[in-house]
């Protein structure tokens, strides 16, 4: 993309303050656009700004509500299409229906797949996202991925809590790679959960490989959801002994009653970046941060904006 091509970046309604804060980054006005629903729910969108030839980034994440969030983004993304920008990337730092990557049962369909279809075939010419559920996704898309990390972010923030004698966490085998890059960089050990999932959103927590007795754990996780398997860990942790128990995690869907779990268990920090809003409840439990991914998002813009290499952010 040449850098003669404006650089505008408009919002959707799923995350607006993480785009306001990017757009401070990039010292640069909040692109406009006009969006509501009509009486019976369908979406209305209208760019109110001449785009034609200009480098769109549209900052959607497609959570709570997932199906209206994501609808919302293919609508704008159909608006910019007929509007000739020059190229229109979606900024998506949470791609929702991503959990459903494979068949892992009989009759069940690959969503993860469907959305990448649904996001190209609406126009989008490049997305870029933070920590998908399964990295493999990026192969869903046939248009470039830029496929960012919030590792840094949450490695320095879990520096500052000063832990002594640390023991990262796996909440289950699946994230064991996750969580020995963390335990890498910040020279701690490493401990699994052995988790049985009987049913979607419903988690058994069997037995911790590691030691962790007199130990600060730290859970560290890519989605928050109902917060099951995360308070059932923490529960786990004490239970043989852990000296005290944090938990990190990328995405903070928090859904049903996350936040009483959180409040009412033994975890004394969760920390969560802002790939979503927070919930008004959320915002204000006192076992929840939020640290902002502005920053990281904001240059990767500016660097894909201007041709140049994106690859020193994967890290």
């Amino acid at each position: 993309m040449l850098k003669e091509n404006p650089l505008q970046v408009f919002s959707g309604r799923a995350n607006p303050a993480l785009s306001e804060a990017i757009c401070g980054y990039l010292q640069i006005e909040m692109g406009h656009v006009r969006l509501g629903s009509f009486s019976d729910g369908e979406i209305f969108c209208q760019i109110q700004d001449n785009v034609r030839g200009s480098d769109v980034f549209i900052v959607q994440p497609t959570g709570q509500p997932a199906n209206e969030s994501l609808m919302e983004l293919l609508i704008m993304l159909d608006a910019f299409r007929r509007a000739s920008p020059a190229r229109v990337c979606v900024v998506m730092p949470y791609m929702g229906y991503a959990r459903q990557d494979r068949k892992d049962a009989p009759r069940v369909p690959i969503t993860a797949k469907l959305v990448a279809n649904l996001i190209t075939s609406a126009g989008a010419g490049r997305v870029l996202t933070i920590d998908l559920h399964a990295a493999q996704i990026q192969g869903f898309f046939d248009i470039p991925v830029d496929h960012l990390y919030a590792a840094p972010i949450l490695i320095e923030a879990i520096r500052r809590k000063n832990l002594d004698r640390l023991v990262l966490v796996s909440p289950d085998a699946g994230g064991v790679e996750r969580a020995r890059a963390f335990a890498k960089r910040l020279k701690s050990d490493l401990a699994i959960m052995d988790k049985r999932r009987p049913e979607a959103n419903k988690a058994e927590i069997m037995n911790v490989i590691g030691d962790v007795e007199g130990r600060d754990c730290v859970i560290i996780d890519d989605i928050i959801d109902t917060a099951g398997t995360l308070v059932g860990s923490a529960k786990a942790l004490t239970e043989r002994g852990a000296r005290s128990v944090y938990a990190a995690g990328v995405h903070p869907v928090l859904s049903g009653p996350a936040v009483d779990r959180i409040n009412s268990s033994a975890i004394e920090k969760v920390l969560v970046t802002d790939t979503l809003c927070l919930s008004e409840e959320a915002a204000k439990s006192p076992k929840i941060e939020q640290l902002s991914l502005a920053v990281l998002l904001g240059e990767a813009i500016r660097r894909i904006h201007e041709g140049a290499s994106v690859s020193s952010l994967f890290v």
